[in-house]
């Protein structure tokens, strides 16, 4: 029988980095089936997976899709679970199964979020803190804290949950992806947790665009707010975002991409019900406190 979770890679030109986390995945004694969703690469990463990892799925795509070319990996997933994985991380040996286990002990329970261990230096993420101490509560039968958003590259998540929720939004295409997501499976009753438990690697890419990264975190933030926060709220952490921020170029182009984005935003904008207001109005509060988010670089 194959193991109850699939890993979900998606990747774009990042070869090097990709092969690694492979032959990481491959080496994991759950053995679990992996799907590698290649975003249009131009450097031979397609070619590589198919020769050098013959027993893993490969989907090609002609065109760099972000974060939406795992809505298309998950829909060829054929077990309860999905284990999100981006071509710089990997998961610990036994974690994934730790996870399923998790996952099956609690039917309301649509994700579970793992303890992000930096390499080389094998230190803890900052948002590991913002995990470990989130100030939501929630049900007693949490295998650990309640979570109003997940990284999508150290979660396993409730396949179904995932569909029926519609992945991640087409919209916001990569960068902070998840806030979204998660507020809509929050409003359709799931919890989210995070386990210290569960552990993923992270070794940054070499290749990362840090400045093009911020302009579309900022730009999916702002509209991730429009989008569901209440009037007097979206308008409360706009005017904070623009205060708070670098007076840069890229901030520039961040609020000049959100604006041009305003007329699908306002069609398609479904403010979040007072409960989950509430939730939201208290993790702002810790986020602002906390280190994890800054959009500099």
């Amino acid at each position: 029988m194959n193991h109850p979770v699939t890993v979900l890679v998606i990747t774009h030109n990042r070869r090097p980095e990709l092969l690694r986390t492979l032959e990481k995945l491959r080496a994991l004694p759950e053995r679990p089936p992996v799907i590698v969703a290649d975003n249009a690469s131009r450097d031979g990463s397609a070619d590589a997976v198919a020769a050098r990892f013959p027993e893993m799925r490969l989907l090609r795509l002609s065109r760099n899709h972000g974060a939406v070319a795992r809505n298309l990996a998950a829909r060829l997933a054929r077990t309860p679970y999905l284990a999100f994985c981006d071509d710089d991380s990997w998961w610990e040996p036994g974690s994934l199964s730790h996870a399923a286990g998790l996952l099956d002990a609690a039917p309301g329970l649509a994700s579970v979020t793992a303890r992000i261990v930096v390499e080389p230096g094998g230190t803890d993420d900052p948002v590991v803190a913002e995990l470990r101490d989130s100030p939501l509560t929630g049900p007693a039968w949490l295998p650990g804290p309640a979570l109003g958003s997940f990284l999508a590259a150290a979660t396993v998540l409730r396949r179904d949950a995932f569909i029926a929720a519609g992945g991640f939004h087409p919209g916001l295409w990569l960068g902070g992806e998840e806030e979204l997501l998660a507020v809509d499976l929050q409003r359709a009753g799931w919890w989210l947790a995070y386990s210290p438990a569960l552990t993923v690697h992270h070794a940054p890419s070499t290749v990362r665009d840090s400045t093009g990264r911020r302009v579309l975190g900022l730009r999916n933030t702002l509209w991730f707010t429009w989008l569901r926060r209440p009037a007097p709220a979206a308008l409360r952490r706009t005017l904070h975002l623009a205060r708070t921020t670098p007076h840069d170029r890229a901030t520039a182009r961040a609020f000049a991409h959100a604006l041009a984005g305003l007329p699908w935003v306002l069609r398609q904008r479904a403010p979040v019900p007072p409960w989950l207001e509430a939730r939201l109005t208290i993790l702002e509060a810790a986020q602002r406190a906390g280190n994890a988010r800054r959009y500099v670089g």
